[in-house]
């Protein structure tokens, strides 16, 4: 299922994962939850990325491409809106 729910810049921000929380990241106007992927349970990515942040920008140094949104543990949450 594809989500389409919003979500608010500050509802990004506070997805970090910290305390038990949802780790969140946005990618080309969409926000994705990545609280299941292995490499994100800590909130931080490789230790380059945090979760809770627009990743658009960063994409392009990454060693994967972006069909890693289509992987099962990501879930799309819906658009990003300001």
């Amino acid at each position: 299922m594809i989500g389409d729910r919003p979500v608010t810049r500050r509802e990004l921000m506070k997805g970090t994962g910290e305390r038990g929380g949802r780790c969140f990241v946005a990618h080309a106007g969409i926000v994705y939850d990545v609280t299941d992927c292995p490499k994100w349970r800590t909130g931080l990515h490789e230790q380059l990325h945090f979760a809770g942040q627009d990743l658009t920008s960063e994409i392009a140094e990454a060693p994967h491409e972006t069909d890693v949104f289509l992987r099962p543990c990501v879930h799309r949450i819906g658009p990003l809106i300001d």
